[in-house]
């Protein structure tokens, strides 16, 4: 903890000179100072309660983490991807979920999870569940338990994922929608050319409207540039007249593809009003990955020429400790850091600090959380003092504060999961 800081016992306080970012750069790396009033838990008007001076420490926000796998998170030590590609990911999390993934294991291991996230600062949080017919059965009862264990302290929304081929008009398909439905959940899928592929997302939209139901997907995610749905995906919405919120996951290949191409789909999917999440540090990992090959390129999409065509574009942690990346804490501090370098997020004109807060709140829907009166006051303190110091350390000291009160910060151990990881 800072070893200054010692929020008062008061339900209501003031804190001074507090760093509340402005901009993300660290070539502007100045911060606003700033007053933020507490009482009974909420950002409240101006008022002469006890004082806490920061002495320039910044103040964040609490974070939102848009895409998440909770159900396949920490099964590294009894799964670990044999040489890091994303087929081999695929395949040694279809095996340990036929193995193990009954309710218990789901359970403790989404727990754990939500330990470290609170622990770092996450307020909300939206999670893919692996939802090919059996699992769904399993999975989508354990969240909802587990949302209503978290409430107040996770805000917590959870998708479908399974395979575009695995859409059509069937019992299964409509079994699995409306499962989802029924715990308020979001339609998703995996998108990859198939032959019947305009069909297939016709159905899938159609079945989203038809439940009132969000859409969210995993899109393009491969090193391929002739693997582009993208663009079907936008006529899709378009064709269908779908009118909830959609959701953009990865979106890798079309880094690769032509300026042409690029600038046709671009513009029909900000026609659509289709949002954008990046996984950076999960991508990094996966993409371009051959053996005795370096990576040529990062993996990720292209966030600045989608943020130049007003597309809303926010940044998540995806996998944690599962085949698909071996890493990850689902600390938002070390995904706004890395993404950061890997995606040149500094030396803009505008900060991208709300594509890691405010933005995926909105496009999901969570409640507000931009340090205004009536708001939860829930943020993140550093004793960093700007961007630069912000960025260049783990910043493990920081001090997490819920409903205006310090949440205690001691991360679960490991040893907690030691007896899921012995292979039945």
């Amino acid at each position: 903890m800072i070893d200054f800081l010692q929020l008062p016992e008061s339900k209501r306080y003031r804190i001074v000179n507090a760093g509340v970012p402005t901009s993300t750069s660290p070539a502007n790396p100045e911060v606003d100072a700033t007053e933020i009033f507490v009482e009974a838990g909420l950002i409240s008007e101006p008022h002469d309660g006890p004082v806490v001076d920061l002495r320039g420490s910044m103040l964040l926000p609490a974070f939102t983490d848009m895409h998440t796998h909770l159900d396949k998170g920490h099964i590294w030590p009894r799964s670990p991807n044999p040489d890091g590609t994303f087929e081999s990911a695929l395949a040694t999390v279809q095996a340990d979920r036929t193995r193990n993934w009954r309710a218990e294991d789901v359970r403790r291991r989404m727990e754990f999870s939500l330990k470290c996230a609170h622990s770092h600062g996450t307020r909300a949080i939206r999670t893919h569940l692996d939802s090919a017919s059996p699992q769904h059965l399993i999975s989508w009862p354990v969240f909802d338990e587990v949302r209503s264990d978290w409430s107040g302290r996770i805000e917590l929304q959870a998708v479908t994922i399974l395979g575009i081929e695995e859409v059509d008009d069937s019992d299964k398909f409509t079994d699995i929608a409306n499962t989802a439905a029924k715990f308020g959940g979001v339609l998703g899928c995996v998108t990859y050319p198939v032959a019947d592929l305009d069909r297939r997302l016709d159905i899938f939209f159609s079945m989203a409207a038809e439940r009132a139901m969000d859409a969210d997907l995993h899109v393009d995610e491969s090193s391929d540039r002739n693997v582009a749905t993208l663009g079907s995906i936008a006529k899709a919405i378009m064709r269908v007249g779908f009118e909830g919120k959609t959701v953009a996951g990865h979106c890798c290949s079309i880094a690769l593809q032509p300026d042409s191409q690029v600038s046709e789909t671009l513009d029909l999917v900000a026609k659509a009003g289709i949002s954008v999440v990046s996984l950076p540090m999960c991508n990094l990992y996966l993409q371009n990955r051959l053996n005795d090959h370096t990576p040529r390129w990062r993996g990720v999409t292209l966030i600045h020429e989608m943020r130049s065509r007003g597309i809303k574009v926010c940044f998540a942690s995806d996998n944690t400790r599962d085949p698909f990346y071996a890493y990850g804490d689902l600390d938002m501090i070390e995904v706004l850091r890395e993404s950061t370098r890997i995606c040149h997020l500094d030396h803009c004109a505008d900060s991208w600090f709300n594509s890691f807060t405010t933005i995926p709140s909105e496009i999901c829907g969570f409640t507000g959380n931009n340090l205004l009166p009536g708001d939860s006051a829930d943020f993140v303190i550093c004793s960093a003092r700007n961007w630069s110091e912000l960025l260049s350390r783990p910043q493990m000291d920081r001090v997490v504060v819920r409903n205006g009160r310090t949440v205690n910060r001691k991360l679960p151990s490991y040893s907690e999961l030691d007896d899921l990881m012995e292979e039945e």
